[in-house]
């Protein structure tokens, strides 16, 4: 039945994402969500309470509820989850599996816990039925950035932690090797090599840490897919070049899978997964063109009935695209600018202060040297930027932070801003705990 269920999955989303037209998302989605909507309404007290009196017949009435995010979601836990489970009693499990090292297995012998600290270090803890993730064998040959071509695949997957879920991907003809991220690059090669790996799955502050060893990598990949982290065009492009293969982008959240690559290898909101309203800095004015940037981001989980996310505001800035040649109509996101938190404030020639956004920096940096591996950028004051930068080459330091400064002081002159900058040779190590690595550090 595992085989049959699969073999839905994979044949209804593609028929989704390759043959539904704008009209059918939206009468897709607004199928979904009002059946959701009806759901939260009746199995969840919070939602019941919080919607209550509020009329939702459509996607625009839709929009007049409530927002909700992370500190909601968890100072509600109790009322919000539609299984009766109680906070306390997850997070003592979730931790109990994080301390000793014991990632599989699922909570009452139905739900995969996710614990997550995200990038602020807010934790957060999500929580999805096992009937729901025994299904992602076939979500993840539809939507995971690999092809049925590559089957069989042997994949190589490097991540801080690892979870059931992620183990519930397994399957016949997928088999999902797990190393941690902090695992000794070596290591990681000598994996990829004896395992006769075809895929490898890794985030790009993990993937710079391999760069010195690509060239010992006997046999490169079919295909490299990066998620957990912004992957930078720039950085795409260096990390194809040296491990000889194709690299695409997966954007999972722990509050969904909210984007995937298609066969031209562009990012498209998963439609029929998450419906997702995008919205300029002001949260009232919808983003809808390519180019434009979204200043504010909302998520409704379509699929997960346990702990239902409706209208969950993100904290990540993404930028739409132009339509896909690949003839989907799911839209386009051109770029991952970030999170909300990274970008900088600094002040401009005026002294008032003014936002810097980090796709930009980020750009300044990794296009004025290509021996720069990672960086690290912290506000230490509120002029002043302190540039780390892990260079594959330290005896060409001075050097590399000559072309650095200069890149970044004309682009910042030029934007208008008037800010000092640092720059300091050394290396970055990844942390050791669950938070993903942060390369933008605001001003304490």
């Amino acid at each position: 039945m595992g085989l049959i269920q699969a073999i839905r999955d994979i044949v209804q989303l593609n028929w989704h994402r390759n043959h539904f037209t704008a009209d059918n998302i939206r009468d897709y989605q607004q199928r979904e969500v009002l059946k959701l909507l009806s759901f939260v309404r009746q199995s969840s007290p919070f939602y019941a309470d919080l919607y209550n009196g509020i009329d939702v017949h459509d996607l625009e009435s839709y929009a007049n509820l409530p927002v909700i995010n992370k500190q909601t979601m968890m100072d509600h836990f109790d009322r919000l989850n539609t299984a009766g489970l109680e906070l306390s009693d997850v997070l003592d499990y979730a931790v109990d599996k994080e301390l000793n090292q014991d990632f599989l297995g699922y909570y009452r012998d139905r739900y995969v816990v996710g614990l997550s600290s995200g990038t602020s270090g807010s934790q957060g803890i999500y929580v999805t039925d096992k009937a729901l993730t025994k299904r992602l064998p076939g979500v993840f040959l539809a939507r995971g950035g690999v092809f049925l071509r590559d089957l069989p695949l042997r994949i190589l997957f490097i991540l801080r932690v690892f979870s059931q879920g992620f183990a519930d991907i397994r399957a016949p003809l997928i088999q999902l090797t797990y190393r941690s991220s902090m695992t000794e690059p070596a290591e990681l090669i000598e994996a990829l090599n004896n395992q006769g790996t075809n895929i490898l799955m890794a985030p790009p502050s993990l993937l710079k840490r391999l760069l010195p060893l690509a060239d010992k990598i006997k046999r490169p990949p079919k295909r490299i897919i990066s998620y957990a982290e912004v992957l930078e065009a720039e950085s795409k492009a260096v990390l194809s070049h040296a491990f000889k293969a194709p690299i695409v982008e997966i954007y999972q959240a722990s509050e969904g899978q909210i984007a995937s690559p298609c066969r031209c290898g562009n990012l498209h909101i998963n439609e029929d997964l998450v419906f997702v309203e995008l919205f300029e800095k002001d949260g009232q004015t919808p983003v809808t063109r390519p180019g434009q940037r979204a200043g504010r981001m909302l998520v409704t989980n379509l699929v997960n009935r346990v702990q239902p996310l409706l209208r969950y505001e993100m904290n990540d800035l993404i930028e739409l695209g132009d339509p896909c040649p690949c003839g989907s109509h799911f839209r386009v996101i051109r770029r991952i600018i970030g999170r909300q938190d990274d970008v900088l404030e600094l002040p401009g020639q005026n002294g008032q202060m003014r936002a810097l956004y980090p796709d930009l920096v980020s750009r300044w940096i990794i296009t004025a040297d290509d021996r720069i591996r990672e960086y690290r950028v912290e506000q230490d004051e509120s002029n002043h930027l302190l540039v780390t930068l892990d260079v594959l080459d330290p005896n060409k330091g001075s050097e590399i932070i000559r072309k650095v400064e200069q890149r970044m002081l004309g682009e910042l002159a030029q934007y208008g801003f008037n800010c000092r900058i640092t720059i300091q040779i050394e290396s970055i190590r990844l942390p050791e705990d669950r938070s993903k690595y942060k390369r933008f550090i605001h001003l304490k």
